[in-house]
């Protein structure tokens, strides 16, 4: 080192300080991959100059459970592991543990169980899915029960060391919802016998929505330290970066892109502060195409190099 100009150690220093927030917290969005995980998912992974990437590995509003495409999986596989692109499944929105239809109970067992399988094939970290609501007027225990004896048995078969950890994910606390504040965590982790596959995706409209205001001075430190008391350390795995277009606790899941909504800026950079985000890529699920998912990852990078 001795050997560089000033001009280049700093330029030295400047790259190597811009790896090291890029480590701790890599920005990127939910992708496209109709046509081609890897031909047409990557090729948009890095023209929005993404970190970080969530895909859908089925018909997020259907039942479907396809096979996949074992060419584009490896591609896809060995494009994230050279480039350094930790990789996350978002499982179908119609699984709900929590029904009292029978029929919706067997059929989330089986997407759930093929978003998985798929994940493990693509060299997914994570999955995502929604944690549902109690629906029928049914008390909120029994719904408990049903999660603990349905999804369960598929957090026991994630044996292999490449499989995925089961991400639980808030909703906006519409209807009769399981999950929606932070707290909320707490029995759902309880019903599933805190097992060592499970973790969490914080999106940040949801629990907005849901009413932590994230807006608030300190609220995002909150949020992150009541999440931390309720599930334990480590558990947090994934956040879903996204400004809401209703206000707190409107119970409306309604994205916006990053500053454009009740949320704001600040809150945003807030997430690269706290010690439980260390570590923990940022997911913008937000609208406006290519172009709105590029600045929103643009944004969220400089929000992080400013902190």
């Amino acid at each position: 080192m001795d050997h560089l100009t000033p001009a280049e150690r700093a330029e030295y220093d400047e790259r190597a300080a811009q790896a090291a927030r890029a480590l701790r917290n890599p920005v990127g969005g939910h992708i496209p991959v109709a046509g081609g995980l890897a031909s047409v998912g990557l090729a948009y992974a890095r023209e929005m100059g993404a970190e970080a990437v969530q895909v859908f590995v089925a018909n997020p509003r259907g039942w479907a459970t396809p096979a996949g495409n074992p060419a584009q999986d490896e591609l896809f596989r060995d494009g994230c592991a050279a480039e350094g692109i930790p990789a996350y499944v978002h499982a179908p929105y119609l699984i709900n543990f929590g029904s009292h239809t029978e029929a919706t109970v067997e059929k989330s067992v089986e997407s759930l169980r093929h978003s998985l399988r798929r994940g493990r094939e693509i060299g997914a970290l994570g999955v995502v899915v929604h944690t549902g609501s109690a629906t029928g007027g049914r008390p909120r225990e029994e719904a408990y029960a049903q999660v603990s004896q349905y999804m369960l048995p598929l957090l026991d078969e994630l044996t292999h060391e490449e499989d995925p950890f089961l991400l639980l994910e808030s909703t906006a606390g519409q209807g009769s919802s399981l999950c929606s504040r932070a707290e909320d965590f707490g029995p759902y982790f309880e019903a599933l016998d805190r097992h060592p596959k499970l973790g969490i995706c914080l999106d940040t409209c949801h629990v907005f929505a849901a009413g932590h205001d994230l807006a608030e001075p300190g609220g995002t430190k909150l949020m992150l330290d009541l999440l931390v008391d309720t599930v334990g350390e480590g558990r947090l795995k994934l956040v879903h970066a996204n400004d809401s277009k209703e206000g707190a606790g409107a119970h409306k899941d309604r994205h916006a892109n990053i500053g454009h909504g009740h949320i704001g800026r600040e809150p945003f950079a807030e997430l690269f502060t706290h010690p439980a985000t260390a570590g923990v890529p940022l997911i913008t699920e937000t609208p406006g195409g290519k172009e709105g998912h590029t600045a929103d990852v643009a944004l969220l990078k400089e929000l992080r190099g400013a902190r």
